[in-house]
């Protein structure tokens, strides 16, 4: 009985809470939302199981914790039913374990290996360590949320709170073991499926760790026999040539072994790389897309595509292996390492597309050249792939060392003679062919058989390498050309605005450039010291070098020149493009125009932007920024005055803008036209055709003269001189009519014509006019004169020019005699 009058207080209580709440808020017309409302109502719960219950204060504390619980422990065994997204590393583990024991036994069965067959299997060894670093940090991160789901499972059973403490009233007491015996269920289940997920996580760790530690151990024994074979190269693996060494007589082994190799890389490579095959097989359908559909356009649409395909010969007459080539010769770089026998395959086939397009558009001696050494390269290339030494390949180097060092003899001979009919520095790629060749046949007779094939065969490629890239700058130049034209019709085109000749230049010299590192790469590539080299630049680029209290290293030093480099040459790209859109803008004047010419501020802007990214991107340490400003600050002091009163006045020039870009000006005697304003100094173009270079401070603290400050606008003044007895009001009147009648003098101001002045032998008229347009006063002016000349003589005005009257006075009773005029001459033919 006791308990229903609690409760029923309870009940009553409650409600008038209730009651009281809501006529405050019809009072205050205050409208809370109802998550307010639980949490009133919630606290008023608890005050009255305080008040009527003070042993459990903690109750409803202790359902809200089951309740957390309750959802974390759900989140995480959902989390886990999902599985765990290890099936791929489960499945192929046993396989790169297989791999890793694979080249174990190839690494240790064929004791004369090859430098390229070592450098094969550490290849291998390198893609299955990436592989395996990807794993171990796929499983890191999955073992980090086991570990962390884990600990929020133990921290429930270390809640003495909820395990020990017991409510007092009954009803709440069977309510609180009901939800902590289906928390503990639910905690029970989880912690099992996390243990054994764990469990899994750690057995798969251990065997990536394990595959990992015998990659990292196999490596380092094949690194051992890199390097014992490179020092048992230069020292020799036989004797002289004619010592035949019965040991090396193994060329079946090496047949075979080769044949299951290649086999065995090319399957592995073919099925691993298929999000790089399907990137090239996409780029080589653009590329040869974009040739075809642009020979086409052109085509049909040019008016002189006779002229057009003159320039692009090799698109226009072989698209299909011109575009082929390009993406052949450039694909191998795609990949990382690919097998030889795949980069061979992509080589073999750029030779062929060569010699087609040599054969039908260069000299015939080149094709004749590149024909035999054709045939050459393809013992060269099956010669690479061998795994072993053998006495056999030994002579077969020896021949192809002989055969190609006449071919190449032959052909330098031609092109000495007349280097005009081929490409250019080809002459110098063949010396260095022939020089290389013969060092390479000096090492095989020696016995450095190993170092002789190496030179031999990078020889080689490197010289097929040079031809296939000079057709593959042509094809890419003349590709940019038609694509040009292709968007000559299209006048809203940015391509349009560029100039295609300036542009073309700059591109092959890019293009060039490209080339030559490329061709360096391959011939490190060829050299076997690639990863060499890299790794060795590499090391120098992060290594930290100290000065005084502050450390620097090269690498952050390139980036910060580079990105310099790079923000200078966008300064010029969007200058240029931003002042050809104001010269094309056809629909604004002369004035908006000069207005909008600000290049010199978008190049400082776009500058300063590129400074600030290089200071950031190279790690540069900000606080050392007030250093160099202070030594800068020095410097001004000791002689950089006049350099920072250019820079200065270059940027005052940009924000007052006294002068702009196109204005005709006149400054120390000199005048013409503004063509560029830089940052230290700006040129003027003159009349003679000379560029004067002008530091900003002159434009600034020297008296210029602006002739198009506000306006293309100039005032023309003629001086007219007729002869004493003209009618002055004709003459007036005739000028007058002369300058009305021509339409490129400005009406408004109107021309005047004043009388001048009274000389000793003419009458002088001053004529003045207003040119519309400054940069053609002077033919204007030209014209003028042609026309009063042209009208006063058919109204017979007397021009007036310079009279001297010269009185003699003759003695009296002497005549005139022109004789007397003549000086005498003496004997010696000299005047007295």
């Amino acid at each position: 009985m006791q308990r229903i009058l609690k409760l029923s207080l309870l009940i009553i209580i409650a409600l008038s809470i209730f009651r009281q709440d809501g006529y405050a808020q019809d009072k205050n017309s205050v409208v809370l939302s109802l998550g307010k409302k639980q949490r009133k109502a919630m606290h008023t719960r608890d005050s009255v199981l305080h008040s009527f219950n003070g042993a459990d204060t903690s109750v409803d504390n202790l359902l809200q914790k089951l309740e957390q619980y309750n959802t974390t422990f759900n989140q995480i065994k959902n989390n886990l039913s999902d599985g765990l997204d290890t099936a791929d590393i489960s499945d192929k583990i046993p396989s790169i374990l297989r791999r890793i024991n694979k080249i174990k036994e190839q690494a240790n069965t064929h004791k004369a290996s090859t430098l390229r067959y070592l450098f094969v299997l550490r290849d291998d060894l390198d893609h299955i360590q990436v592989q395996l670093k990807g794993w171990e940090s796929d499983l890191d991160a999955i073992n980090d949320k086991l570990v962390q789901n884990q600990k929020d499972l133990v921290k429930f059973t270390k809640d003495l709170l909820l395990l020990k403490n017991i409510p007092s009233d009954s009803v709440l007491r069977i309510r609180f073991f009901e939800r902590r015996k289906e928390v503990i269920l639910l905690w029970t289940t989880t912690d099992a499926i996390n243990r054994r997920n764990l469990f899994k996580i750690n057995f798969l760790q251990n065997r990536v760790d394990v595959a990992n530690a015998n990659v990292l151990d196999e490596t380092d024994v094949i690194d051992g026999k890199v390097k014992h074979f490179a020092e048992r190269a230069f020292q020799g693996e036989f004797g002289y040539i004619w010592n035949i060494d019965p040991a090396y007589n193994n060329i079946n082994s090496s047949l075979i072994g080769t044949v299951k190799l290649n086999n065995t890389q090319l399957y592995y490579f073919l099925k691993k790389e298929t999000t790089t095959h399907f990137i090239s097989l996409v780029f080589m359908v653009l590329f040869v897309g974009w040739i075809v559909y642009n020979r086409e356009k052109t085509k049909r649409e040019s008016e002189t595509p006779e002229i057009i395909f003159s320039q692009a010969n090799y698109i226009y007459k072989y698209p299909i292996i011109a575009s082929l080539l390009v993406p052949i010769a450039i694909i191998p770089y795609f990949y990382d390492h690919p097998p030889v026998i795949f980069l061979e395959g992509f080589f073999i086939t750029s030779l062929i597309l060569v010699l087609l397009l040599v054969k039908k558009n260069l000299h015939p001696n080149l094709f004749n050249a590149l024909r035999q050494l054709f045939f050459v390269t393809l013992i060269y290339s099956a010669s690479n792939l061998l795994i072993q030494i053998t006495n056999l390949d030994r002579f077969v180097i020896l021949f192809l060392t002989i055969t190609s060092t006449i071919i190449g003899y032959r052909f330098n001979k031609k092109v000495n003679t007349t280097p005009a009919d081929y490409p250019k520095n080809t002459g110098f790629a063949l010396k260095i062919f022939i020089g290389l060749q013969v060092l390479a046949l000096i090492c095989d007779i020696s016995g450095r058989f190993s170092l002789a094939k190496i030179i031999a065969i990078t020889a080689t490629y490197n010289l097929w390498f040079f031809i296939s890239l000079y057709f593959v700058v042509e094809i890419l130049t003349q590709g940019l050309l038609l694509q040009f034209q292709a968007k000559k019709s299209t006048e809203e085109s940015v391509v349009s605005w560029v100039d295609h000749n300036l542009l073309q230049v700059k591109f092959r010299k890019i293009l060039n450039v490209l080339a030559t590192l490329l061709w360096l790469f391959f011939l490190f590539q060829n050299l076997n010291i690639d990863d060499t080299a890299t790794d060795y630049v590499t090391d120098i680029l992060i290594e930290s070098h100290k000065v005084g209290g502050s450390s620097f290293t090269f690498g952050g030093f390139v980036i910060f020149i580079a990105v310099i480099w790079l923000s200078s040459v966008l300064s010029k790209i969007v200058s240029y493009f931003y002042d050809i859109s104001v010269q094309r803008a056809a629909d604004i004047d002369a004035l908006k125009k000069k207005n909008r010419t600000s290049t010199l501020l978008i190049r400082i802007g776009v500058f300063t932007i590129g400074f600030f990214l290089a200071v950031f991107a190279s790690n540069f340490p900000l606080d050392k920024i007030t250093i160099i400003i202070s030594a800068f600050g020095i410097g001004i002091g000791f002689g950089l005055q006049n350099i920072v009163n250019n820079l200065v006045s270059g940027l005052i020039l940009a924000f007052e803008k006294p002068i702009q870009i196109g204005d005709i000006i006149e400054v120390d005697n000199r005048s013409g036209t503004i063509k560029e304003i830089g940052i230290r100094s700006s040129k003027l173009a003159t009349s003679d055709g000379a560029e004067v270079i002008i530091p900003n401070g002159d434009l600034i603290s020297h008296h210029v003269v602006n002739w198009t400050l506000s306006n293309d606008n100039r005032r023309i003044e003629i001086m007219i001189s007729v002869a004493y007895g003209s009618d002055i009001t004709k003459v007036k009147n005739l000028l007058k009519d002369i300058l009305n009648a021509r339409k490129d003098i400005m009406p408004e101001p109107e021309p005047l014509v004043f009388l001048h002045n009274l000389n000793e032998s003419s009458v002088d008229f001053r004529v003045l006019f207003w040119a519309d347009d400054i940069t053609h006063w002077l033919e204007l002016k030209s014209h003028v004169l042609s026309d009063i000349y042209t009208v006063f003589y058919k109204e017979g005005i007397e021009m007036a020019f310079p009279r001297q009257e010269v009185n003699f006075r003759l003695p009296e009773g002497k005549d005139f005699n022109v004789n007397d005029l003549t000086p005498p001459v003496n004997p010696d033919n000299k005047i007295n």
